[in-house]
């Protein structure tokens, strides 16, 4: 049977379809949409201004990690050290950036602060050294970040009041980041810096730090110009302490801190593991004075962490201290010791008000006080025993009953009524009830219930202790006895005066305290870089 030929649709149904109507009215559109893009794009391109090229690359920006990798030996100024002499100078510093605030586009006002100096930079676009682009940079970085300045020292128009320098500027031409903040600052500089009569004025909504929020965030905290004013005050005061005693014969030792036994009293000292047995934290190098006196040093200091368990939480105290400790040995009276501690007393506070004026003032700014004052020609230091400043304080209605011993609130009191009478903040107390005294102190030949003791004190607070001490051995056993203390447990102390002692005194200092009291902080943990108490162990 012959093949039947294939009709026309049978072959046509095997050849590819073109696209369909529908389907091209889309492609057309998709190709129009496409069109139409490229053109607003072209459009916008055309329309946008050319970008302003930046003239002051690399007079701006963050530097590279410092790794010690190169030196230029450049010379570097101290803020506090510029003088109107170094008007037209190009200068290099380093400084924190205190604050910053931007003037329309084309200028920056910046504090950059050294320490407690402080100076104001200028940046001002000017077509040559600083540009658009690095203003806009420079005034994105936050406060308190660490910048690496260069720039030309002019003369203000008018005193800069927010500066410690008022009298000049830095016109800024390069401005680097050195380190900048890595989260959020716990507080504000500005804040931390506030003084009390800030928020009494009228229509004030500052924000207040208070204590404990400073403490936590202490880094931060003693970066304020009120707290590098302190702690520099803190250091001299070591200083002073070290430069007298050193121009009287004493010699500076450096006793251990882990003892074998408490030197005062069982009851506030601390307990450590010491590998199989336990050791104390040494509540005052009291100890080791008096053996090297036992030694033939004759005159030594200390200057070191004194440790006192006490749960006292107090505006006074602390768990940690600098003791500023001396003994020496004494050649008829004790009363040696304790003018010599008179005088270097009044050294401190002389040396204080006549050389550091400045810091002085930068405190009183955030925490206002009158002025510590204390007595000076023939008249001296005023001297009080136990007895006349008990009558002081019974003169002034207060129970006699209650005053066997002074306790805290009639210590300041006592202050009030010395400062009122006698125009002092700074007096002794002499002739201690031997109750009242450590183990070591050695009776009044002539009344056995008083000591050969006194104590100092700045604004009717506290701040040595001391006294004549027990140089013959037996007669130490007998009072180590009468307090419940078995000699045998400080054989080692005991065995010094038996191989003979000379008579000897001293007393013990709160570095804290005094720098409390001088400046009139209210509290002693604003004198104290890391506080201890029973409360705080950090930062």
């Amino acid at each position: 049977m012959a093949d039947t030929p294939a009709t026309p649709d049978a072959a046509a149904s095997t050849e590819p379809k073109g696209p369909s109507k529908n389907e091209l009215k889309k492609a057309a559109k998709k190709a129009e949409k496409a069109a139409a893009k490229d053109a607003k794009k072209a459009s916008q391109a055309a329309a946008a201004p050319v970008a302003e090229p930046d003239y002051a690359e690399g007079s701006y920006g963050p530097l590279p990690l410092n790794m010690s990798q190169e030196r230029t030996k450049r010379e570097r100024i101290s803020i506090a050290a510029l003088t109107p002499n170094d008007v037209g100078k190009t200068v290099l510093f380093r400084a924190r950036i205190n604050t910053s605030r931007a003037q329309g586009s084309k200028m920056l006002f910046l504090n950059l602060r050294q320490k407690t100096a402080s100076i104001q930079g200028l940046m001002i676009i000017d077509g040559t050294k600083v540009s658009k682009q690095m203003l806009k940079w420079s005034s994105s970085l936050l406060a308190e970040s660490i910048v690496l300045v260069e720039g030309v020292v002019e003369k203000t128009a008018e005193e800069i009041k927010s500066a410690s320098v008022k009298d000049l500027e830095i016109k800024i031409s390069k401005f680097n980041l050195i380190a900048g903040l890595d989260g959020l600052l716990p507080f504000s500089l500005e804040d931390a810096n506030r003084a009390e009569a800030d928020y009494a004025q009228e229509g004030a909504d500052f924000n207040r730090v208070n204590i404990d929020t400073r403490l936590s965030g202490r880094v931060l905290d003693l970066r304020t110009q009120t707290n590098q004013a302190i702690f520099k005050l803190q250091a001299v005061v070591t200083d002073f302490f070290r430069d007298y005693l050193h121009k009287n014969g004493f010699t500076e030792i450096h006793s251990p801190k882990l003892q074998g036994a408490a030197t005062e009293s069982g009851a506030s000292v601390f307990k450590v593991q010491y590998f199989k047995g336990d050791a104390f934290l040494a509540q005052s190098p009291q100890l080791a004075k008096q053996m090297c006196i036992a030694a033939d040093f004759e005159r030594v200091y200390e200057i070191g962490p004194v440790f006192r368990a006490e749960n006292a939480n107090t505006h006074r105290h602390l768990t940690e201290f600098i003791g500023l400790d001396l003994e020496m040995a004494i050649e008829e009276h004790y009363h040696e010791v304790m003018e010599l501690l008179d005088g270097l007393f009044l050294y401190i506070f002389r040396n204080l008000r006549e050389q550091y004026k400045n810091e002085i003032e930068i405190v009183r700014k955030q925490f206002p006080a009158e002025e510590f004052i204390w007595r000076e020609g023939p008249e001296g230091t005023l001297k009080l025993t136990f007895a006349e400043a008990v009558d002081l304080l019974v003169a002034d209605g207060v129970d006699r009953s209650v005053l066997d011993d002074i306790n805290t609130e009639n210590e300041k009191r006592l202050g009030r009524l010395v400062r009122e009478k006698y125009q002092t903040d700074y007096f002794i107390i002499d002739k201690f009830p031997m109750e009242l005294r450590p183990f070591y102190t050695m009776a009044d030949p002539n009344n056995p219930g008083l000591s050969n003791s006194y104590d100092f004190f700045m604004r009717g607070e506290e701040i040595l202790s001391g006294a004549q001490r027990i140089h013959e051995p037996q007669l130490l056993m007998q009072e180590m006895r009468k307090k419940g203390i078995d000699p045998e447990s400080m054989k080692a102390y005991v065995d010094a005066f038996r191989m003979g002692c000379p008579p000897h005194g001293g007393g013990g200092i709160g570095l804290e305290r005094v720098l409390m009291l001088f400046l009139k902080l209210n509290n002693i943990r604003r004198a104290s870089l890391f506080p201890r108490d029973p409360k705080r162990l950090e930062p």
